[in-house]
This record gives structure tokens, sequence and C-alpha cells, in this order.
């Protein structure tokens, strides 16, 4: 039986993939210890969270924060997440990812904690290929993102400590931000529903190919890792088959209740767009168990409801 933790710490835990892990955690009846970033989305109060806003990059404040809790479990989703972002100010993601990850890990150790401690990297530190890309692939990061999460994982590889080294591809669902093509689209398509918009739904690359994952799954292989996953050994965290940019917007526009018409943006198009980017998890499902649950055509049709929702107590 899985050892589950009774008190976790959560970083980045208004984001997107933080947001969902908390639903998971406190779900499961652990106690969780939420760190938001100073300055950023004001968290929200929830049942069985506890929040804390700092500066990661604030070493005295995470110590404190560490030594307060005790926690038994440290999920780290903080971060800087968005390729588009990172090329536009490669030191910062640099900055926030290595050294935010070196300085809490350096709390780990001067507060004398055993507990493990999940790390949320990116498979963006591998060189694309033509097929399923396993742990053993070759790392050559295409973008300053990618180079920012390989310092992160080597970071956290070089500490020492228990760390479970994820290496999430894409993830989509829910509450993700539009900047995301998955929730560009969801979020257009909510807008001209609701008669706020021309019935125009503006695109970027429609050719590319992902591996996109429900974020649900996603954190639910994160909490596999903290509960039997090896410390040092990365994980693909990944649905193992990719799905064109086209085939997700197409399915989409088949959920919507209006027609629309598809209009390439060229401020969409990304200044290295990699054609195919596809994961396999045989690693992770023989480690721990874990498996993909949610089909994409749930996760679009999810991420649309959400996208309607806002749309419409805005």
């Amino acid at each position: 039986m899985d050892n589950v933790p009774s008190i976790a710490v959560v970083t980045g835990a208004t984001g997107f993939a933080g947001s969902h892990l908390l639903d998971l955690l406190t779900a499961g009846g652990t106690e969780v210890h939420a760190l938001a970033r100073a300055g950023g989305q004001p968290p929200q109060p929830r049942d069985g969270v506890r929040w804390t806003t700092l500066n990661l990059l604030d070493a005295g404040a995470v110590e404190r924060a560490l030594r307060e809790t005790r926690p038994s479990v440290i999920y780290h989703c903080a971060g800087q997440a968005h390729v588009e972002d990172a090329w536009k100010m490669p030191a910062e993601a640099l900055r926030v990812n290595a050294l935010g990850t070196h300085r809490l890990l350096e709390a780990w150790r001067r507060t004398g904690l055993d507990c493990r401690i999940v790390i949320a990297g990116s498979a963006q530190i591998y060189r694309p290929r033509a097929d399923a890309i396993s742990e053993d692939g070759e790392i050559a990061p295409a973008n300053p993102y990618g180079l920012s999460k390989l310092a992160q994982e080597m970071t956290a590889a070089a500490s020492g400590g228990p760390v479970l080294l994820a290496r999430p591809f894409n993830h989509a669902g829910p509450r993700q931000s539009p900047a995301y093509a998955t929730s560009a689209f969801a979020q257009q398509i909510a807008v001209i529903e609701a008669g706020r918009a021309a019935p125009v739904l503006r695109v970027g690359n429609l050719e590319a190919q992902r591996d996109i994952t429900d974020v649900r799954d996603t954190v639910r292989a994160y909490q596999a890792l903290a509960a039997r996953g090896v410390p040092l050994r990365p994980y693909n965290v990944c649905s193992g088959r990719a799905h064109s940019m086209r085939e997700l917007l197409d399915q989409l526009v088949s959920l919507a209740r209006v027609r629309v018409r598809i209009e390439v943006d060229p401020a969409r198009l990304r200044p290295s767009d990699i054609p195919l980017f596809v994961g396999s998890h045989a690693r992770l499902t023989e480690d721990t168990g874990w498996t993909p649950q949610i089909p994409i055509e749930r996760t679009l049709a999810d991420l649309l409801d959400y996208w309607r929702g806002v749309t419409a107590a805005s």
C-alpha cells in the first residue's frame, strides 16, 4: 500500500497544473500548504488549503515556510511556463526555473527535511524526433524555455535530495491560460457563442503535432511519482499519442454552438515551432502503474465548458 503523505507543500499553487494538484490532494484528505507568488494571481480560499504568499527567490522566506510546515512531500510546480515568454525574456526564464528550484532545494536541506520532492520539469529538454521519445532520448533543447528547464533538472539532480524528476509533455484542460493554443481556440469559441465577437477563429500553425495529456492525468502522475517513483530517475508524463493542432481545432469547432470561420493570424506563429513532439510513458507506467485515463475528447469538451462559464460570468 502506498504511503499517502499527510502534509504536502505545493509551489506554483495558483497556476494551471498547481490548481488541479490542489484538487487532487485535498480530495484525498491531504493537508496542503500552498505557496503562491507574491504579486501574482491572488489565491482563492479553499477547504484543506493554507496559503502562503512569497517570492521563491527569497531564500529566507522559503526556508521559513518549510520550517513552519514540515511537509511529508513537496510538489514543485512553480516557474516560468510559457515557451513564447521565454523567447522574449530568456534570462528571466533561466532565473525563475533554475535559481528558484535551487532556492527551494537549499531551504529543504537547511531545514533538515527528508521528504520527497517532485520537480515538474519539461519534455522540452529533448531533441525532437520522428517517433516517440523515451527518457533515453537525446537532450538538446530547441528553445530558451527548454534550456531553462534542463538547468532546473540538473540543479535538482545535483542537490543530492530524494527528487522525482518529471518531464511532462503538453497538457491541457480547464483553467488553462489562453496563451496556449487549445485554450485560445476554446476561449474564442466561447466569446463568439456569447455574441461578443465576430464568428472568426484566429489561429497559428495548425500542422504541428503535439502529445497532449489532460492536466488532471498529469497531476495524478505527479502524485504517483511521489508515492512510487525512483529518485533521480527521470519520467516522461505524456499520453503517448500525437494530435495535430488542426485535429484539435476541428474537435472544438464540432462542439461549437455557432458556425465559425478559420483565419491564420501571423501574430500567433512562434519563432520556432517543432513539427512533431510525442513521448513514451512506458517507464512511468512500469514503475508506478500510472496510465492516462481521460480521452482528449473529454479534455477539449471540459475546456470549452470552462471558457463558456468564464465568459458568462464576465
